[in-house]
């Protein structure tokens, strides 16, 4: 009987190093993929929304370059020197809070490296919400991925990943 196992353990292949390398790259590839996807997707199932930082108002309490994610709040619930995320015709504003006016229906708000408060009042119907989290650089590297050409090269990098494991699978067998 120990013959038998001496003899079926000499027919077992030994698995090519190339075969290993092939799946060790192709699911490095692959977890990076989805490392850089979870920034992106992840706050939107609990409710965030995700915007860039392109301009300078709220330096250095939020630099040019950040992503910030906003969460939304009842207009009543916010407070002087919270941070909100509202509209202002085809944009996104980011600023602090000055004044919540409950009875007009309104905010008074200013950009933290602005001299005075912004010139128009902020309506409740413009809020979209309060900014809970913000990152530093991580709206640039967010901004390249989901561009045409990112969103092209994360697809490609992924397919690689895949084909790199179907061809340590082939290799390996």
């Amino acid at each position: 009987m120990s013959e038998e196992i001496r003899e079926n353990s000499r027919k077992k292949k030994k698995t090519p190093m190339s075969a290993i390398l092939c799946r060790i790259i192709g699911t490095l590839i692959l977890l990076g993929v989805i490392a850089a996807c979870i920034p992106v997707t992840a706050p939107r199932l609990f409710d965030y929304e995700i915007y860039h930082v392109v301009s300078g108002s709220m330096e250095p309490t939020i630099p040019v370059g950040s992503v910030v994610y906003v969460q939304a709040v009842e207009p009543g619930d916010v407070a002087s020197g919270d941070i909100i995320a509202f509209t202002s015709g085809d944009s996104v504003i980011v600023h602090r809070v000055v004044e919540n006016w409950t009875f007009e229906g309104n905010f008074t708000t200013k950009g933290d490296a602005n001299e005075g408060e912004d010139l128009n009042e902020v309506p409740y119907e413009q809020l979209i919400g309060v900014v809970k989290y913000h990152i530093p650089i991580l709206g640039q590297l967010l901004m390249v991925l989901t561009s045409r050409m990112g969103k092209l090269l994360m697809i490609c990098l992924a397919a690689c990943g895949a084909l790199l494991n179907v061809i340590a699978g082939q290799l390996g067998s």
